[in-house]
């Protein structure tokens, strides 16, 4: 089978946007016969009709329908593959990024990513949606621009970059009895009430597992969708969480956090994108932003580190 003109692609995405064979012809700059061939190649080729006549004008068929927007991405696709990149101006950007992040994330990075954003490209809108699930259907369609967080397994098709390491420690608020004593060891952390945080509602977590192979198991009172969260309990109460290290780096008022008595894994935190948006200059200015913003770095790449 030989294979298909690539020509009629872009023909295909006019005729489809224009409903007309002279616009179509015009958009194309062809003549209204050249234009009239194309159209008889494009249902030769795809079975239908594609445009059919209705009164004075045309309309498009069911199949001509479905086709619409997925001729006009594949052709935009095309355009751009055979187009140079070219380079912007990112202090005059005019351009809205949707970034889908977590609270903590949020906590702790979105002031540093907006002061630098802001800094370099005054007519650049973050706007920060929140992690409420994890679809990837929001990066392919183009919702969102950047998903940022912990993410456990991604769609194949997305490119996925780490933006730096955390791990997790246990948090108490002052004067808890858990801290009155040197060590905190695996019996008495066990042994105390516990908050968990989870986006799903799971009571489980990986500590569970780590505890039950020394033969110990705890007991969860709450669950929370955030750090942010879990730490407000903990302030209040004499229950034990698990946060991020960066979190609490710098402090916080009424807490205090310990390492955990048991082996876990450390967390790697990551900006996913999809691949449509990875030769957009402005997008690959963005993700050098958040990378500089989580590593605390005054350049996008630093180097050697580029991509851990």
């Amino acid at each position: 089978m030989a294979d298909p003109d690539f020509n009629l692609l872009v023909a295909l995405d006019a005729l489809l946007a224009e409903g007309s064979v002279v616009n179509a012809a015009r958009r194309l700059g062809l003549s209204d016969s050249a234009m009239s061939r194309t159209l008889a190649r494009l249902r030769d080729a795809t079975g239908d009709p594609l445009l059919v006549r209705a009164g004075r004008g045309l309309v498009p068929t069911l199949r001509a329908i479905q086709l619409r927007a997925r001729v006009h991405d594949l052709a935009d696709e095309v355009r751009a593959a055979l187009r140079p990149a070219a380079a912007i101006d990112i202090a005059g950007l005019e351009r809205t990024f949707a970034l889908r992040a977590s609270e903590s994330f949020i906590e702790v990075f979105a002031a540093r990513l907006v002061s630098r954003v802001t800094a370099e490209a005054p007519g650049v809108l973050l706007r920060f949606a929140p992690r409420t699930d994890r679809d990837a259907q929001a990066l392919r369609d183009g919702r969102i621009d950047l998903e940022i967080g912990v993410h456990a397994e991604t769609a194949p098709e997305l490119k996925v970059q780490k933006l730096i390491g955390d791990r997790l420690v246990g948090a108490v608020r002052d004067g808890h009895p858990l801290m009155l004593r040197e060590a905190v060891t695996a019996d008495r952390y066990a042994a105390c009430g516990h908050v968990v945080t989870s986006r799903s509602g799971r009571a489980r977590d990986q500590v569970d597992d780590a505890l039950a192979a020394l033969g110990l198991s705890r007991k969860v009172v709450a669950v929370v969708p955030s750090f942010p969260a879990a730490l407000a309990i903990v302030r209040a109460s004499d229950l034990v969480a698990l946060v991020s290290e960066r979190q609490v780096a710098s402090g916080i008022t009424g807490v205090r956090t310990f390492p955990l008595p048991v082996p876990m894994k450390d967390v790697t935190v990551t900006q996913m994108w999809h691949p449509r948006q990875d030769a957009d200059p402005a997008h690959r200015w963005l993700r050098g932003q958040v990378l500089a913003a989580c590593r605390g770095t005054d350049d996008g790449a630093p180097s050697g580190m580029s991509c851990w």
